[in-house]
């Protein structure tokens, strides 16, 4: 059974004003995290073995977050109002090399965003594990407490920045930088039939630091 993605409200007195975002705002958006986390979300997909960007489960991640987020199911280039720009699988490591599979997952998706709008306003929001370790992570880098039992079984947990410990002062460098990374590796590859997702450690900012797998990427 699929849980419910439930992005948290804003904890500040005058809310953050991305949080949430103004349905006519263009945007750009990404929600990362420990695929374990996403996999409650999307049962049904598999993330095994990773193919060509993008993944299923990533389509479906971003279009799960933008129906949450603008209360409509966001379909990909349709009538402009999502379209999916680049993903990070954070493959698990062994010994400095990079296994075959993932344990965390992030996708950035855009809302309205222009195409020569080449550094839009970005949203960062981190999906967060609170099963595997009584909440303690969260209730770490989170703004406010949490108490694991009211998602397990329930629902997933989503925070974006504002109403987190660590503010992102970068997330909009470095998300619309691997934006135009991800665009110049499809210009150089444009066959949508040869793979994009070399085990390349690209530098997302991943928010969990206690990944599952042995030593996985960052």
């Amino acid at each position: 059974m699929a849980l419910e993605l439930y992005i948290h409200p804003c904890i500040h007195n005058r809310p953050h004003h991305l949080h949430p975002p103004p349905p006519d705002k263009p945007l750009r958006i990404q929600i990362q995290g420990p695929l374990e986390s996403i996999q409650k979300l999307l049962p049904n997909v598999s993330w095994h073995p990773i193919g060509p960007f993008p993944q299923l489960g990533g389509l479906k991640l971003a279009s799960l977050t933008h129906q949450k987020l603008y209360g409509q199911e966001g379909l990909e280039g349709a009538d402009g109002a999502l379209v999916v720009r680049d993903e990070y699988p954070g493959w698990v490591m062994e010994g400095g090399i990079p296994l075959d599979y993932i344990d965390y997952y992030g996708v950035t998706f855009d809302h309205l965003v222009p195409a020569d709008d080449l550094n839009p306003e970005v949203l960062a929001i981190s999906i967060i594990e609170v099963d595997n370790d009584g909440g303690a992570f969260a209730n770490e880098v989170l703004s406010f407490p949490i108490d694991p039992t009211e998602y397990t079984g329930k629902k997933v947990l989503a925070v974006p920045r504002c109403c987190q410990v660590k503010k992102g002062t970068q997330d909009r460098g470095r998300v619309n930088g691997l934006v135009a990374e991800r665009d110049r590796e499809i210009q150089r590859c444009p066959q949508r039939d040869r793979p994009l997702h070399t085990k390349i450690l690209r530098p997302l900012e991943r928010e969990d630091h206690r990944p599952l797998g042995r030593n996985a990427s960052i």
